[in-house]
């Protein structure tokens, strides 16, 4: 089976899915991994910072057993997401998409609070018709502390229906996610190692597992 996970920045596709990526690479499935956003220079990145990012995303990378060739990057400008054409972003999505042809898609949940979350969630389940993309047989949308946690709109709050033990996999999660050290802060700060940890556990309350990582299952289709 072929997973491909979107992340609108480094470190969304660990803090969301993480433990599940790991299980399913070492289940056997392959991962891909497509990155939308970068950092480049001009616009406040040092030379340093660009290639401290770069290398910091290549060791998550290989964390997660993703081939190179199964990693592709958008490289739009951090914060400049909603200031392309939407009929461009699904055309660059798009081409990961048909180039990884995935059986399992996971994206942000569409109604994050972070535009460049719910303009990436929206992109990429464009690119999900079954008469386009056949081959796509599950969307799943993953929950990102700090962003779907924040969803105000009852209506568009995050209701987890599918789950996944992670048990066996959240410290090596967690070691990982130690990589991007400058994203991380000290509790009650959402994106810290005892917040994910934390959420881990809840989902586990609600799950009967140690750890879990929950989604919404958005469309299956069985053969």
């Amino acid at each position: 089976m072929k997973i491909l996970v979107v992340a609108p920045h480094p470190d969304d596709e660990l803090i969301g899915c993480g433990g599940t990526l790991l299980k399913e690479s070492r289940a056997g499935h392959e991962i891909g991994w497509l990155l939308v956003t970068s950092v480049k220079p001009g616009s406040g990145w040092t030379q340093e910072q660009i290639m401290t990012r770069a290398d910091k995303v290549d060791r998550v990378r290989q964390g997660l057993n993703i081939a190179k060739e199964n990693h592709f990057e958008l490289n739009i400008q951090t914060a400049e997401v909603d200031r392309l054409p939407v009929s461009t972003l699904i055309s660059k999505v798009s081409e990961a998409v048909n180039s990884f042809k995935p059986e399992v898609i996971m994206v942000p949940h569409p109604y994050d609070v972070h535009s460049d979350h719910r303009l990436i969630a929206a992109s990429t389940m464009a690119c999900t018709k079954c008469f386009r993309y056949p081959y796509i047989k599950k969307i799943i949308a993953y929950e990102t502390v700090s962003e779907t946690d924040y969803i105000l709109n009852p209506n568009e709050q995050f209701h987890p229906n599918l789950y996944v033990n992670i048990s066996d996999y959240l410290e090596e999660k967690l070691e990982l996610l130690k990589i991007y050290d400058d994203e991380l802060g000290e509790h009650p700060f959402p994106r810290s190692l005892y917040g994910v940890k934390s959420q881990a556990i809840v989902r586990g309350l609600q799950s009967g597992f140690k750890f879990a990582e929950a989604f919404n299952l958005l469309r299956e289709r069985i053969y």
